[in-house]
């Protein structure tokens, strides 16, 4: 089972700064009132370690205590406020958990993913409230996959509304152009070859990709739909991707990645930061 962690903490900081709301507006006053009282029935209470300061402490602690539900909502709030606007707003932490992006992302990557990259959206609802730009060719982007809309992928943009993709023995066009590539590398697997390369979408400085010569092309061409973007993982023979369950939709955007800040493998293992940089 997934666990929707936006919603939780959601209901959490408006819970919690409910409480403290309706504390603050219906019961702090008599609490308040019944201190000054006590006040008047133990004169001396402000000499500290004295009979009536002690006795007046007692019984502001029975009679006038704050509730602990509201002692736990009005420390917590604050805190729980600011990561919620963190997260939701400005930059959210990932862990890169498949191989769909080798090798620009390795498991066990984290990443940091700018959540206004693309226009701000409430938490939840996903509902966009502000536009700031769009994704361009060559983004790597955090979305929700139309075929499970509870999960995050992490893939690169590959076309962008109206684009012509095509992919024909494991070349990429675009509106008919070749994409250009440079082989880097042959890696064996086993008994099979791994290429790694460098692949340059139009208007991109370029990026690592890799392809896998135990799997066949799957050879298609399609026209990008409007509001909607063509996404493709780098490790281009081991990605389920656009290729598999269609078009990402603008309103199911998450975020750009746009930095590796740690690199933890499993429990097990240590954390290491020489991973840390930008995404290209």
């Amino acid at each position: 089972m997934t666990i929707d962690f936006p919603l939780i903490l959601v209901i959490v900081v408006f819970g919690s700064g409910g409480i403290w709301l309706v504390d603050s507006l219906l019961l702090a006053g008599g609490r308040r009132s019944r201190r000054e009282q006590l006040r008047r029935n133990f004169p001396g209470w402000e000499q500290a370690g004295s009979k009536a300061a002690l006795a007046y402490a007692d019984a502001c602690d029975r009679e006038a205590g704050e509730p602990a539900v509201v002692e736990y909502a009005r420390s917590f709030f604050p805190v729980l406020a600011i990561v919620l606007v963190l997260r939701s707003f400005l930059y959210e932490p990932f862990q890169i958990p498949s191989s769909s992006m080798v090798p620009t992302l390795e498991v066990g990557d984290y990443i940091l993913v700018n959540k206004y990259a693309y226009g701000l959206r409430l938490p939840v609802t996903r509902t966009k409230v502000l536009d700031l730009g769009e994704p361009e060719r060559g983004d790597v982007m955090v979305f929700f996959p139309p075929h499970q809309n509870n999960t995050y992928y992490i893939k690169r943009v590959i076309g962008t509304p109206g684009d012509r993709i095509s992919y024909r023995d494991k070349q990429l066009f675009v509106n008919g152009e070749r994409v250009p590539q440079e082989w880097l590398a042959e890696l064996p697997s086993g008994r099979f070859t791994v290429k790694m390369g460098r692949e340059e979408l139009p208007g991109t400085d370029g990026y690592l990709m890799q392809t896998d010569d135990r799997r066949g092309a799957r050879n298609f061409s399609v026209v990008v739909q409007p509001g909607h973007y063509f996404m493709m993982g780098d490790n281009r023979d081991n990605s389920s991707d656009s290729r598999v369950w269609g078009q990402v939709p603008e309103r199911d955007i998450v975020g750009k990645a746009v930095s590796i800040w740690m690199h933890w493998e499993s429990w097990l293992s240590v954390p290491s930061f020489t991973r840390a940089g930008a995404i290209d």
